[in-house]
Order: structure tokens, then C-alpha cells, then sequence
């Protein structure tokens, strides 16, 4: 805001507003960072936001940051989000948003954009997407979970990183014009935080530049490709993938200790599998997260699902 934009910035910018579609954008230094000060900086005392139960910790704490009243629904249940803001209607003072994932981080799950769409046009509100694990990989063009809906020019807040598909660092907004003015102005973790250095700047732009290409659109072939191989191979084996239908497959364990323990068992067979526990998922929610990408081959996809097929079933009969 003083110093600290330089011609880069504004060409990330240009950029990123180019591939969303949309008249502005506005760069963040992380993700956590970004969801924060767009929510504060853009929501107060007499708004109220709707955000769903499993979003990600960022958003929530952005929510509360923001002064406004928040009513969580039910994860990706429109029934009951229709009816709380059918609810609302009669009483309404301020702004509406409607805050949710693109990708769920944990569950591999998609929000359901077309019908979220229809509810904020039906209801005048704002709808914002975090799409940090759909950027990239998600869409004809990998600009992520709207694009897969085919609903990119109806949301209103498009947030996304540069840390997940696109290999760098970094976090945006993709907005109107006049919301960008106004985060620069009341944002508080953009306004008061270090921006990003020229080298981050260069290399987010140039995998902009690589994901809009024929060699990204080749990758997210492979990439889905690999998903359905190893989705499936777990599948037949009868586990819980939580409903994952992205490059995000859990595998749901349950509890914390065995969770721990496949995990470790598995690195060191050269398998890093994410062990997941509370405070990061519910208590009886544990599980092992993969993340795949374009560069496995299905040979080592077939031998990591193996191993943890028998790893799982190693720890499950020796707890009996």
C-alpha cells in the first residue's frame, strides 16, 4: 500500500484476472493470509455469512475476524442452506455471503457450485470460493472448480494459491474491480504484510503460464487418469475414500494412534501417506490422505495401494 508494489505485481495480477475472467485481481502473500483479509476487509458488524461446516480453518477464522454474524450449515446440504436463508430473508440488514471450498481439503469433495450459484442469485448475496485444490487441475482449462461447473462468471470471490497444483507460493483474489479497491484499502493481512518477492512473482506467473498451456491440459489428463486407477484399486479393497472425486483421496481410519501408525509404517516403505487427526478432522474422523499427481505412473500407484491396502489391514487385525 506504501511501498510495496512493484510492475510485477500488477503483471501477476493482469494475468491472473485474464485466466479468471474477471476486471480485477488482487495478490496475497498466502492463502491463510488472503482468506482472512478478503472476509475482514470486506464484511462487518451487520453482515452475515454462511459458511460451510468443513471449511477450511482460514475461512473461519476470517468469518470471525470480520465482526459479521456467521451461520454454519451442513456440509454441501443445500436443503438446509436454503432454508436458513429463507429464514434470514424477513430480518436481512446488511451484505450476504456465502463462503465455501471449491476442493475440500480433507475429503477429497467438491461443492456443489451450480446449485450454490442459483441460491446466491435467488437471494442476492456474494458467493466466495476458495479454490486452492481446484485451481489448476480442475476444468478444461484448469481454472479450477467453477470452471468444472460451468459457472465461472457467477462467483463473485474466486480466491486461489499458488502452493498446491501451480508448485510455487502465494494467494489471489479474482474479483470486481471496486472489491479490489476496497481490499486494498481495508485489508488488513495485505495492507500490513511483507508482498511477495520478484522471484515468487516470476515463477507464479510462469506457472500460470504452463498450467494455460497444451502441456498443462496433457498433465490434467494424467492426472485424472491416475486418480481413477488408484481411487479404484482402494475401492475394491472395500475402504472409505469419504466420497473424494479429485486428486485429494482419503482414506478413512478412524482413530488417531493406528492412523499414526500406518502412516509411519508406510514412510518407510518409501509411501508418504499424510496421517490425519483432530484438531484437523473430527474426533472418529481420522484418515490417511494421498495427494496424487500427473508425474506417477500407474505401476507406482498400483504398488502404493497395495501397500497401504496391507497396511491398513496389518493394523486392523492386530486390534482385532
Amino acid at each position: 500500500m506504501i511501498s510495496g508494489s512493484m510492475a510485477l505485481h500488477h503483471q501477476l495480477e493482469e494475468r491472473i484476472a485474464a485466466f479468471k475472467g474477471t476486471e480485477s485481481a488482487l495478490v496475497f502473500n498466502t492463502g491463510y493470509a488472503a482468506n482472512n483479509g478478503i472476509i475482514q476487509g470486506l464484511l462487518g458488524e451487520n453482515d452475515l455469512i454462511f459458511s460451510d461446516s468443513l471449511n477450511h480453518a482460514s475461512i473461519i477464522d476470517g468469518c470471525r475476524l470480520s465482526g459479521a454474524r456467521i451461520a454454519v450449515f451442513p456440509h454441501n446440504d443445500m436443503a438446509t442452506l436454503e432454508a436458513m436463508l429463507e429464514q434470514e430473508r424477513p430480518t436481512r440488514k446488511g451484505r450476504w455471503l456465502i463462503v465455501v471450498d471449491g476442493v475440500f481439503s480433507m475429503d477429497g469433495d467438491l461443492a456443489p457450485l451450480d446449485q450454490l450459484v442459483l441460491l446466491k442469485n435467488r437471494f442476492d448475496a456474494w458467493l466466495m470460493v476458495d479454490d486452492a485444490h481446484g485451481g489448476g487441475v480442475l476444468g478444461d482449462g484448469g481454472r479450477g472448480t467453477a470452471e468444472f461447473y460451468g459457472c465461472l462468471d457467477q462467483i463473485d470471490l474466486q480466491m486461489g494459491t499458488f502452493g498446491k497444483a501451480f508448485g510455487s507460493f502465494g494467494a489471489y483474489l479474482a474479483a470486481k474491480q471496486e472489491i479490489v479497491d476496497t481490499l486494498i484499502n481495508r485489508s488488513r493481512s495485505f495492507i500490513f504484510s511483507t508482498s511477495l518477492p520478484s522471484g515468487v512473482l516470476a515463477a507464479n506467473l510462469a506457472s500460470l503460464d504452463l498450467v494455460d498451456s497444451e502441456e498443462g491440459q496433457r498433465r490434467r489428463v494424467q492426472l485424472e487418469h491416475n486418480r481413477q486407477i488408484f481411487s479404484q484399486l482402494l475401492l475394491d479393497a472395500s475402504l472409505n475414500l469419504c466420497g473424494s472425486r479429485t486428486q485429494i483421496v482419503p482414506v478413512m481410519t478412524g482413530a488417531p494412534e493406528p492412523t499414526m501408525r500406518i502412516a509411519a509404517e508406510l514412510f518407510n516403505q518409501g509411501i508418504f501417506l499424510s496421517g490425519i487427526r483432530p484438531p484437523t478432522v473430527p474426533d472418529g474422523t481420522c484418515r490417511l490422505r494421498a495427494t496424487l499427481m500427473a508425474d506417477h505412473t500407474p505401476v507406482e500407484l498400483r504398488q502404493a495401494a497395495q501397500l497401504i491396502i496391507a497396511a491398513i489391514r496389518q493394523e486392523t487385525s492386530r486390534n482385532g
